[in-house]
């Protein structure tokens, strides 16, 4: 199945709110599995962006439809990379003409 990787930055609302993130998070695994998706692993970092999320999905639609309604909270703002294991970008590179 496809991994992404989303880049998370808190809006000014979720900074405000951060006390309530860690049962956010349960919440957003929950709703991943329900809309298709499975949420690997989430880091809270420090730099340009406050967290990183690993989730695999079926396809981008799906993924791009569990993020929109993650971001229609008010609390997150996305950059969501396509991610490719080896053995993927090899069949990729195979390819080229």
């Amino acid at each position: 199945m496809p991994v992404y990787i989303s880049l998370i930055n808190l809006t000014d609302q979720g900074a405000r709110t951060i006390k309530d993130d860690p049962a956010r998070v349960r919440s957003a695994a929950k709703i991943a599995e329900r809309e298709g998706c499975k949420l690997l692993a989430e880091w809270w970092t420090m730099g340009p962006y406050d967290a990183i999320m690993i989730t695999e999905a079926p396809d981008d639609e799906t993924i791009n439809r569990f993020l929109l309604g993650a971001g229609r909270q008010g609390n997150i703002r996305t950059l969501t990379l396509r991610a490719f294991t080896p053995d993927e970008i090899a069949n990729v590179i195979a390819r080229l003409e």
